[in-house]
């Protein structure tokens, strides 16, 4: 009886690994049930009423239309009745934007081959050379210091510059004087400005990300497009925004503002149908400068004079500043940045029709319109501005810390030194990678709304701990702002990025797993669409594909979790690599452990899951990290599988996949029901937890290789700007770098001769004379030691001020 048992289980095992029809899971009763009865020799009456009950299943559940009639349809008008009530934004911010790989992470199981088949990411030839000489020039002309504590803004003859060399007009396609460029190729241009400064970047990207450019170029009128596109190209129109207000910050479906429809005057002509439209807006980037203001407010027709509802929802505006009207406040200070930022009011602002974005025929659609377009700053600005600063971060940590010496032993090979190294190294690599990795996704026409989510939230947070462990390895030269301190300024502004479109906490507790549950699984969308069809055929039909579909998916997920958490994912069929099959395997086995667990969550907790914002982050954090290392798997194999390259991506899959470990543990230990709990650590972890994190070992490789002038670091930070000058901090830095590694056999030299007391000099410099008197070096040997002193000395050197410099600029 026990060997039938096992083999019962068998059968039902591998039904659901290989997700079987529901026609093949009634086949297999009408074997199983009868073998199991009679070998169980139970009494003839009870053997009668196991036949019944078998006949009843066949029947309920083989016969297609009996089960649409009886099974689906109690069902469908169960889940109307429990199904959580969503608001009418929170639809639209389902229903916007597309599914890309994140719809292969929700699968279970995670399609690699087509992940490696998509292009690889690549600048045109008029992109890359745009990057090395417009965007090359624009740094040189970037002085951070000058822009932040002199002027508090950019130079004019920045300003000018950028609006010359069409900076504002990257998204804007040629017909319209723009320069057309790739997502990947906007990405680009804001990681190099961003690694000099982040009011340029700022200032660059803003134009090119959510504003009035793109919602002209996706929802405005021919008309609209001609008018505007051209002068924003050509940098004539400085845009901006405004969505935040005081009383509606994430919550921007309770805006207060709003437009009520009307008859006024306009530019001398008499009763214009238009909007009095009355705002308060702050934290808009740009608006101190702008002369073309985008506006999102609540649209009323109290008088129906555009027939249809008197509330019309959400509708956006494009208003030229100098409306009569139009305020624009004093600026905003957001942590010692310098780039543009202020509120916008308005009282009753009268405006005609054709100021509405797509004109009539887009009210009320603004809402979605700002969903679909909110994708290129969360996809692109925002992860570019932080990659920028993290690859500043890591190229000069690494040239700091092989300079800098204590106890004459460079720091960075002091373990307690390696760890943040490592960390800088890894974060900067993976984020890279996710960065080009969106951009693509941007580039093959999707609009990734889950997928910006988590990498906004992602690039922000780890942006953050770059630059804490940055910090941390300069100390004081960290500390100490001044014209030669890279650093400081990046340290004062990371929060700035990690606030905006989207505060991060929401965005992690709310968004990525709240978006993501419906957007991108397989089966819930249908299953809600289904309940919302009014047509009751229609709907039984979808609903019970989806319903069945769903069922047999989730029974895959637990037993392909529960065989794989036995197997730590082996005997998974990857793509080829011995350096990146087991995490192809460990991947697809958290993938399927992800999916049941979203699954079980939404069952169990139903409407309530909205309210468990700890388990759904959790959740999110295992989709982020799985999709984090899908990217950088993706960019491994795309840059050749670079063998110096490895310790980069063996820690920062390490790390990630004893994250996406620890995410399972919490969300199995806090969820609310203990039956569950259990089912859940059998199936995901039968064999227990066993990942660590990146070895001892594996951190000393990786904050090597930062020390290390060579290929690996190149690629690392392939994309910032880095100075030739040796008077620039940065451009002191890198020469300092060179120089201490070819200076060291002759600083061997002189320390051998002053421990024989052949040289009496107690000042390195008079020593460094003195061994060139006394024949133990030559005069270019000499020469090229005081170089390298005069730039250690640079770089280890920092600013000091007159009580007169440190006082706040007064215009």
């Amino acid at each position: 009886m026990a060997l039938t048992i096992l083999a019962v289980f068998a059968v039902f095992l591998l039904l659901a690994f290989f997700r079987a029809s529901i026609t093949s899971w009634v086949l297999a009763m009408m074997v199983v049930v009868p073998v199991v009865a009679i070998q169980s020799r139970i009494s003839d009456t009870a053997l009668q009423v196991v036949y019944v009950a078998l006949f009843l299943f066949i029947v309920f559940f083989g016969l297609p239309w009996l089960r649409r009639a009886v099974i689906s349809s109690a069902v469908l008008k169960l889940f109307r009745k429990v199904l959580p009530q969503i608001s009418s934004t929170e639809q639209e911010a389902i229903d916007a934007g597309t599914v890309w790989w994140d719809g292969e992470l929700f699968s279970g199981h995670p399609d690699w081959n087509k992940l490696r088949a998509f292009p690889k990411c690549g600048l045109s030839g008029e992109e890359q050379a745009f990057l090395d000489n417009e965007v090359q020039q624009l740094c040189a002309m970037l002085d951070d210091w000058d822009i932040t504590h002199k002027r508090a803004d950019l130079s004019p003859e920045v300003w000018q510059f950028i609006k010359d060399k069409g900076f504002f007009g990257m998204i804007i396609p040629k017909q319209y004087g723009g320069l057309e460029f790739s997502a990947q190729a906007h990405s680009a241009v804001v990681t190099k400005v961003a690694s000099r400064s982040g009011t340029a970047a700022v200032t660059v990207m803003v134009p090119n990300s959510l504003g009035p450019a793109e919602l002209l170029l996706h929802y405005g009128t021919a008309g609209q497009k001609e008018q505007y596109l051209h002068r924003l190209a050509q940098g004539l129109e400085v845009p901006c925004f405004a969505l935040t207000g005081p009383f509606a910050g994430s919550d921007a479906g309770a805006i207060p503002d709003f437009g009520v429809v009307g008859y006024g005057d306009f530019n001398g002509q008499k009763d214009v149908l238009g909007i009095r439209v009355t705002w308060e807006k702050r934290y808009i980037t740009l608006a101190p400068a702008a002369t073309l203001l985008g506006l999102a407010f609540k649209l009323y027709d109290p008088e129906h004079l555009l027939g249809g509802e008197a509330s019309r929802g959400i509708t956006l505006a494009l208003i030229p500043t100098d409306t009569p009207g139009v305020r624009i406040g004093r600026r905003h200070f957001p942590l010692n940045s310098a780039f543009l930022n202020g509120p916008t009011q308005g009282d009753a602002v009268f405006i005609p029709m054709d100021y509405l974005i797509g004109g009539a025929t887009r009210i009320g659609q603004g809402w979605r319109m700002l969903m679909e377009c909110l994708a290129a700053g969360r996809s692109i600005s925002l992860p570019a501005s932080s990659v920028g600063g993290m690859k500043l971060a890591a190229r000069t940590c690494g040239a700091y810390s092989r300079v800098r010496k204590q106890f004459k032993m460079p720091i960075g090979k002091f373990e307690g030194v390696e760890e943040p190294l490592a960390r800088i190294g890894a974060h900067t690599y993976m984020v890279d990678a996710a960065r080009r990795f969106t951009a693509l996704a941007i580039d093959l026409h999707e609009k990734p709304s889950v997928i910006s989510a988590i990498i906004k939230y992602h690039a922000t947070e780890r942006g953050r701990i770059v630059i804490n462990d940055a910090m941390d390895v300069h100390g004081g030269k960290g500390i100490c702002l001044g014209p030669d301190n890279y650093l400081g300024r990046f340290y004062q502004q990371m929060p700035i990025g990690i606030t905006v479109e989207g505060a991060n906490i929401l965005t992690r507790t709310l968004m990525i797993f709240g978006q993501g549950a419906i957007r991108s699984h397989p089966y819930v969308l249908k299953e809600i669409a289904a309940t919302q069809d009014t047509n009751h055929k229609r709907a039984l039909l979808q609903f019970d594909a989806a319903l069945f579909g769903h069922l047999s998916f989730a029974l895959s997920n637990a037993a392909r979790s529960f065989v794989f958490g036995w197997t730590g994912g082996r005997g998974i069929h990857v793509p080829h690599g011995h350096e990146t099959a087991r995490y192809y395997q460990q991947l697809t086995r958290y993938s399927a452990a992800f999916a049941l667990s979203a699954d079980v969550a939404m069952a169990v907790l139903g409407g309530t899951l909205k309210r468990r914002e700890k388990i759904s982050a959790r959740l999110g954090d295992v989709l982020s990290l799985l999709y984090l290392c899908s990217a950088t798997l993706k960019r491994f194999e795309d840059e050749g599988r670079q063998a110096e390259d490895l310790p980069l991506l063996d820690w920062a899959m390490q790390d990630a996949l004893f994250k996406i470990q620890q995410a399972f543990g919490g969300v199995i230990q806090n969820f609310p029901n203990a039956v569950v709990r259990f089912l859940l650590s059998v199936l995901i972890f039968p064999a227990g937890q066993r990942l660590s994190p990146p070895s001892d070992h594996l951190g000393h490789q990786v904050a090597a290789l930062l020390m290390r002038p060579g290929a690996a670091r190149d690629r690392l930070s392939e994309g910032m700007y880095l100075p030739d000058d040796e008077q620039d901090a940065v451009g002191a830095l890198e020469a300092a770098l060179l120089s201490t590694i070819a200076c060291e056999p002759l600083q061997a030299i002189v320390e051998e001769a002053r421990k024989a007391r052949k040289l009496k000099a107690l000042d390195e410099l008079l020593r460094i004379a003195e061994a060139r008197d006394a024949g133990l070096i030559t005069a270019d040997q000499a020469l090229q030691l005081e170089r390298d002193y005069a730039l250690r000395r640079k770089v280890i050197m920092v600013d000091d001020f007159s009580p007169e410099q440190l006082r706040a600029h007064q215009a």
